[in-house]
């Protein structure tokens, strides 16, 4: 079954903020909003919930602590110990100031590297994956919001979008991927 989706393209990035307020007045469904740069107070605008990447990055961050004092009291005490500039190698305590660069940068490499994976993941970006963008224009300087015309009228959905500002207002039919 196919639905009904009106693009709205704005040219300029405050109208395009306010507009999101005006439509969000409305209740209408916004589906997506495509900009060729990061908005500030978009999010706030569409009514988002925060993102939790800093929590997994936190965690990802104490995965690779975990992972560096496993691995020097591995590698430097137990396993191979050795005398390096006279600091003895009897317990990992007593060397620990010297291990404080490594568990820091591995600390980054994890948080880093695992926040990356799972931002990824979490957006379904796939290597080779087709590009969605709707409209070329919203990688230049166009902005786009696809607003779901599911049971409203289309005629006064596209002149309300209009009255926001829209330069341009389309409707597109869209297949459903269920």
């Amino acid at each position: 079954m196919a639905s009904k989706v009106i693009h709205a393209i704005y040219n300029d990035d405050d109208i395009l903020l306010n507009a999101v307020k005006a439509v969000r007045g409305e209740h209408y469904h916004i589906e997506e909003i495509y900009t060729p740069f990061p908005v500030h107070g978009l999010e706030k605008a569409m009514g988002l919930a925060d993102t939790r990447i800093a929590i997994t990055s936190f965690m990802y961050g104490l995965v690779g602590l975990t992972v560096a004092i496993l691995m020097m009291n591995f590698i430097m005490i137990e396993d191979w110990p050795q005398d390096i500039g006279g600091k003895p190698s009897f317990s990992y305590i007593e060397n620990m100031p010297a291990f404080v660069p490594i568990m820091f940068e591995m600390t980054v490499f994890f948080a880093a590297h695992l926040m990356v994976i799972t931002f990824y993941m979490r957006s379904k970006l796939w290597p080779f994956k087709k590009a969605e963008n709707p409209d070329v224009r919203t990688t230049d300087d166009h902005f786009l919001m696809a607003v779901d015309a599911g049971s409203q009228d289309v005629e006064t959905v596209s002149k309300f979008l209009s009255s926001t500002g829209a330069i341009e207002i389309s409707l597109i039919e869209k297949e459903d991927d269920h």
